[in-house]
């Protein structure tokens, strides 16, 4: 039996990138090995990763643990990590390697030089280049040259943005390149209420939200680039009691967002929901959802929020731009500026019939990025670098 190893640098990406990908790879007859570092620095909490552990055993998939860093100025942990992989490697043939993430992808490329000599096939997933159209000097001085190099010994280069798709076909050496939607969106469970009046009204009422207020909803590890603080000082620029605003997620950011909440008189306005796993609910229980992300390689979020006929209120940067258009979809702002998400909210919570038309918009564009499409091209991307088996 062929092996396939899906690796990444923290388990928050194979829980929520790669376990249609591994199951794919189980039907296709590979025994998979799924590698990444499950103890630091994952998007999911605790819970989470020991329930992805034991989807993973299930499954039959073997676990290994690599002690990667998300720092790249952590040398020395990544120097481990880089070892950790050499060694793994070496101890098993595997015919198809799929790394992920930038970290994962340069140590598992380089580490995986003397497999490629026998034929091992290296897929890299690239969840969105930091180096896009108005990215900052430093990431195309750091970032580009080492994914220009890395492309030379890719087999396979999947980008999940147009812009990345199109600067990597023109500048970049890896044998093939391919353009995938993200892993899709489960239209099937993201999609408008059969009652969306009454389905809010329950919903909200089970969680004490008053019916009148107008309900901001953001999915997003609490970290700069995700860029809630955005959102948090329009709203303490406006010190309107009807709004209230709730963010799921966890991370790094969320002691300085509760102090900023407080101290700004904003505990009424906004809510730290933490890690959740009900986002469909959630979406059916709010009025718009914002995506304020200063970067982002496509964003599944705000394409599920979109699926439950949500309007939107995105900022215009590289991935997001692949599926938002102001006045289409809802309101594009600069991800800098507080004046712009300002009037943004106060449009939409204004104008029912705006919200109501973008939402119409948005159940039909976000049919375009449903994630069976998205696995049909990762199938024959696989197909055609292992066969089938």
């Amino acid at each position: 039996m062929k092996k396939a190893l899906v690796i990444a640098s923290v388990a928050s990406m194979i829980d929520q990138f790669n376990m249609q990908n591994i199951r794919l790879l189980k039907e296709l007859g590979y025994s998979v090995c799924v590698a990444c570092n499950f103890k630091k620095g994952s998007t999911c909490d605790a819970a989470r990763i020991a329930a992805l552990k034991e989807n993973l055993r299930a499954l039959s998939v073997e676990i290994r643990q690599i002690d990667f860093s998300r720092g790249i100025t952590d040398i020395r942990q990544n120097s481990k990590a880089y070892r950790q992989v050499k060694t793994l490697l070496s101890e098993q043939a595997f015919s198809m390697i799929h790394c992920h993430s930038p970290i994962g992808g340069l140590l598992t490329r380089l580490a995986a030089g003397t497999s490629r000599k026998h034929g091992t096939k290296v897929i890299y997933t690239a969840h969105g280049f930091h180096f896009y159209h108005g990215a900052p000097l430093k990431n195309w001085l750091l970032y580009y040259p080492v994914e220009w190099g890395m492309s030379w010994v890719t087999d396979e280069l999947i980008t999940i943005n147009r812009e990345d798709f199109a600067l990597a076909k023109k500048r970049f050496h890896a044998k093939h390149v391919t353009y995938i939607p993200g892993v899709g969106v489960d239209t099937e469970r993201f999609c408008p209420a059969a009652d969306p009046e009454g389905e809010k009204h329950r919903l909200r009422a089970e969680l004490g939200i008053p019916e009148q207020r107008f309900v901001l909803l953001s999915v997003g590890e609490l970290q700069d680039r995700k860029n809630h603080m955005l959102v948090i000082k329009a709203l303490a620029g406006m010190q309107d009691p009807n709004l209230l605003y709730l963010i799921a997620g966890i991370g790094e950011r969320k002691d300085s967002y509760q102090e900023f909440i407080e101290q700004n008189g904003l505990t009424e306005n906004v809510r730290l929901l933490g890690y959740r796993t009900d986002i469909d609910v959630l979406c059916r229980l709010a009025d718009c959802f914002i995506h304020p992300s200063v970067r982002e390689g496509l964003g599944i979020a705000p394409l599920e929020a979109m699926a439950s006929g949500l309007p939107l209120i995105s900022s215009k940067v590289n991935g997001i731009l692949d599926y938002t258009k102001d006045g289409v979809t809802g309101c594009c702002v600069d991800p800098y500026s507080v004046e712009e998400m300002t009037a943004a909210i106060k449009k939409m919570a204004a104008d029912r019939a705006f919200r109501e038309r973008c939402g119409v918009n948005n159940v039909a564009a976000a049919k375009e990025f449903d994630s069976k499409r998205s696995l049909q091209i990762t199938k024959k991307v696989y197909i055609r670098l292992g066969g089938k088996l």
